[in-house]
């Protein structure tokens, strides 16, 4: 299930990068499950983690490993995560083959997993997975790999752009997976973008940074954070032009604001395609003192067992979207001063339901595929948005028989 879910658009090769998949049976027959991403020589990746205690080895050698970059491996089906200290010794290995076939240092080569989380890796599959994916690397590779690295996802998620930076034009193209185990505390279960654009190592990570925190960590499926969520961002320089090493420059911001529309996209399809999906919502969060609050609120609202319950019903039982406020931990916070609204329809003002409410506008609205929640706090001009899912029968499906 998945609510207005994109197909996959015109995916625009980025010079400097080729990607290849194979399926290696690592989990799933038949079905692609590895990819590699092959980076020409003086490219940079910057990149988050997840926040986890229990990160993943491939978490823990990748971050570690940012900065010049020539190759990525990523599989699905095993997250090898919680193997200890064989896994970390197996996403090195699976470096060290990577690098060995390529002919690239090792050290500017990255794993990437996800799956099930306790199981260790099958390497005789990921060896023979990374041959046949590098056989397979094309410039045309990313729809490919974008399947390969997806679990529970009910479609691949890939979109491009095109901008101009600091006068020269730039192409970028991003992918992710991601469907449950989403609250990304940095970016969600796995992503990656590749730009032609030049840019210094440093300012690779910055760039990461600032994309994840405007995209993936604005979206929720059911608040809980993976141990191997990954985003990472690669820069070839191709396009030429001036490299770009300071965020305080015009090139940066052009950069940033150019990358921007693709990862939000990226965000919004992985709420979209969230694990028994029936509806697409918004909490927009305005007039708070500063954005800090206002993501509490709107996580409070949209991470809420009870309201994602009633999301899914298209139940207008607004007493939840106050109790989830009030629980928000706002200090101070005035419900004189709140307003609640779905989509255009105010609901509640001062504290109780507004007179010109009524049952049936209310459920109009949540009847729709798509809405938005919306809250003001009266506390001042900041404003934050998260994306989310309801909570339906077909995830507790899914998550019951994710490993049978």
């Amino acid at each position: 299930m998945a609510v207005h879910l994109p197909a996959l658009g015109e995916l625009l090769p980025i010079d400097g990068i080729e990607l290849g998949a194979a399926a290696a049976g690592i989990k799933y027959q038949d079905r692609l499950d590895l990819a590699v991403i092959l980076l020409a020589e003086g490219s940079v990746a910057g990149g988050v983690f997840t926040q986890s205690a229990f990160q993943a080895a491939p978490v823990r050698v990748a971050r570690e490993r940012l900065g010049r970059a020539r190759a990525l491996v990523a599989n699905s089906g095993n997250a090898n995560a919680a193997t200890g200290e064989r896994g970390m010794a197996d996403a090195i290995a699976s470096c060290t083959h990577l690098a060995a076939q390529l002919d690239v240092p090792e050290a500017e080569t990255m794993p990437f997993s996800t799956g099930v989380i306790g199981e260790f890796l099958n390497m005789d599959a990921m060896r023979s997975g990374i041959d046949t994916a590098i056989a397979a690397a094309g410039p045309n590779g990313w729809a490919d790999a974008a399947r390969a690295i997806m679990t529970t996802d009910t479609a691949p998620k890939a979109v491009s752009v095109q901008a101009d930076v600091a006068g020269t034009p730039i192409r970028a193209t991003g992918m992710v997976k991601g469907s449950g185990m989403i609250r990304p505390d940095m970016a969600t279960m796995l992503a990656f973008l590749g730009t032609d654009a030049a840019v210094s190592a440093p300012l690779a990570q910055t760039l990461a940074r600032d994309l994840a925190e405007r995209s993936f960590n604005r979206v929720t499926i059911d608040g809980d954070t993976s141990t191997n969520d990954s985003f990472v961002l690669m820069a070839t320089g191709r396009a030429s032009g001036r490299t770009i090493d300071d965020p305080a420059s015009p090139g940066y911001g052009e950069l940033l604001e150019a990358l921007t529309p693709l990862v939000v996209e990226l965000a919004k399809r992985t709420a979209r395609d969230g694990e028994g999906a029936t509806k697409f919502v918004t909490v927009r969060v305005e007039q708070g003192a500063n954005s800090a609050e206002c993501l509490r609120v709107a996580y409070a609202i949209a991470h809420s067992p009870l309201v994602k319950t009633a999301l899914f019903a298209g139940d207008p039982n607004w007493g939840r979207f106050c109790m989830a406020i009030g629980r928000a931990g706002v200090s101070g916070l005035d419900p004189a001063t709140v307003c609640l609204y779905l989509d255009d329809v105010q609901v509640a003002g001062g504290g109780l339901v507004v007179p010109t409410y009524t049952e049936e506008a209310g459920a109009r609205v949540m009847a729709k595929d798509e809405f938005t929640v919306r809250v003001q706090l009266g506390r001042g001009d900041a404003t934050e948005t998260v994306w989310t899912s309801d909570l339906s029968y077909e995830y507790v499906r899914i998550n019951a028989e994710y490993r049978t």
